[in-house]
């Protein structure tokens, strides 16, 4: 190839980028317009809020709340020296108790960092106070249900139905607990004293977050607890909660404890389908490259292969 005919091709490529970019561009203002984000993308700068929601019931990575990836969250947000405060949207009726220590744990270490202010929806009791506890602040809407710091077990006994289907069970064990809680026979004496040691170490556990977190006296929090729920407005009475409100209240509440000023910008998590400004350029140099290079080594067809580069 000749060198004006490589000058034909720079000159044709450019042109084709410059367009294909603006209209890649446009598309992408046009999808994220259209999804209604009104959080900001990674691309963003400046001082802002970071928003969290969790959403469900905790431990259920399908439908609900996966503890491993509001960690990962946090600890983002923990590192994004622009990220002046956090807020925690939940909205759960609580969950497994690992996975509720576990976003406990990180919102206890991020708070030594950076404000955290929790927004409760319209449930947040059991796991979802759990998560909820070690906050700067707390804010829920009067109706909001909350509490119900306690722990529970639940046995179902199916050994009738195996009778009336005429099937037997049999268990080989080599443990004396190997089976508790087993659903083919009624509870033991054995069992009740296995679990009930159990639920009052984690009930302990449960009390011990409530009382540091809010900084009420374990005896204190154990007469509140038993698993009663409140509403927001009660549970604003007996200090469980700060303040009442929705989700711009804490908003503007995190905001001024990061001590900024005029209206608060906020940056949600991106979408595992979303796509930034920056894949964007990303797709769009490769295909750029590859279509160059075809073109040069093959002398035709170098179209072709831009558009699907854009696409991958």
């Amino acid at each position: 190839m000749d060198k004006r005919a490589a000058i034909v091709l720079a000159v044709i490529f450019g042109g084709l980028f410059a367009v294909l970019f603006g209209f890649m561009f446009l598309a992408w203002s046009a999808v994220k317009t259209a999804t209604g984000n009104s959080g900001l993308d990674e691309t963003s700068v400046g001082a802002r809020i970071g928003i969290i929601e969790a959403k469900g019931a905790i431990g259920d990575g399908g439908q609900g709340i996966d503890a491993d990836k509001i960690v990962k969250q946090l600890k983002k947000y923990e590192k994004d020296d622009e990220i002046r405060a956090i807020v925690l949207r939940v909205d759960s009726p609580g969950g497994a108790v690992a996975p509720s220590q576990e976003i406990y744990d990180a919102v206890k270490r991020v708070k030594a960092r950076k404000k955290v202010v929790v927004s409760m929806g319209n449930l947040a009791a059991s796991g979802g106070y759990y998560i909820s506890a070690p906050a700067d602040k707390i804010y829920a809407e009067p109706g909001t249900l909350t509490g119900s710091i306690g722990v529970i077990f639940m046995h179902f006994n199916v050994r009738g139905l195996l009778e009336i289907a005429k099937v037997e069970e049999t268990t080989l064990k080599t443990g004396k607990y190997k089976d508790t809680l087993s659903p083919f026979r009624p509870i033991q004496d054995t069992d009740r004293e296995e679990i009930q040691g159990i639920s009052d170490d984690v009930y302990g556990q449960f009390v011990k977050a409530v009382a540091e977190g809010r900084g009420i006296p374990e005896a204190k929090v154990r007469e509140l607890a038993e698993g009663r729920i409140y509403t927001g407005r009660r549970a604003k009475e007996l200090k469980l909660v700060d303040e009442l409100g929705g989700l711009d209240d804490a908003i503007a509440a995190a905001w001024a404890l990061a001590g900024q000023s005029g209206e608060p910008k906020l940056q949600y998590p991106a979408h595992e389908h979303d796509f930034s400004l920056r894949d964007l350029m990303k797709s769009m140099f490769q295909g750029a490259a590859e279509g160059v290079h075809s073109a040069v080594t093959h002398d035709s067809g170098g179209l072709q292969l831009l558009a699907p580069a854009l696409v991958k």
